[in-house]
């Protein structure tokens, strides 16, 4: 158990982050959650039309160490129950901006769909990525699958 406590210490980023909403801090609904929950902060509902796409306001600022993005992901209930997710999936939120965290949403179904202030609308997952310093190469090196692109493994 004592492993088990000190991982999770170890394991915990401590990010700065201001809410200027009445709701929750983003958080996780389970123990295994990858992605963290997190509102719309609206002063009224938003009515979005079939195949119309909104930002929608979280009251949510956020300092990310260096090394660190914010990906802001769809919530797959929404998604699957009211055709509702985002229009740029991940959305990243890069360590050096300090605005407002806002969520794309486009209404991919047929009917209006509504949007209260409040609702969980996204989830955030922190993720640690690299900076790329590019070796340029007249050659790569060759791999079985070579040029091979799309549907190039088949369906086997």
């Amino acid at each position: 158990m004592l492993m088990y406590l000190c991982a999770r210490i170890m394991n915990s980023l401590q990010v700065q982050i201001v809410n200027r909403s009445p709701h929750k801090l983003p958080e996780y609904q389970t123990e295994g959650s990858a992605g963290m929950d997190i509102r719309a902060w609206l002063q009224q509902p938003v009515t979005l039309q079939p195949m119309e796409c909104k930002l929608i306001p979280t009251g949510l600022y956020i300092a990310l160490p260096q090394g660190y993005e914010a990906q802001v992901r769809p919530r797959s209930g929404l998604a699957v129950k009211r055709g509702l997710t985002m229009i740029n999936t991940p959305g990243t939120i890069d360590s050096d901006y300090r605005g407002e965290v806002m969520v794309a949403i486009v209404n991919l179904s047929g009917e209006e769909q509504i949007i209260n202030d409040g609702e969980r609308i996204a989830q955030m997952v922190i993720a640690r990525h690299e900076r790329v310093e590019w070796q340029q190469t007249a050659e790569l090196e060759t791999t079985v699958r070579g040029t091979g692109g799309f549907g190039h493994s088949g369906t086997h």
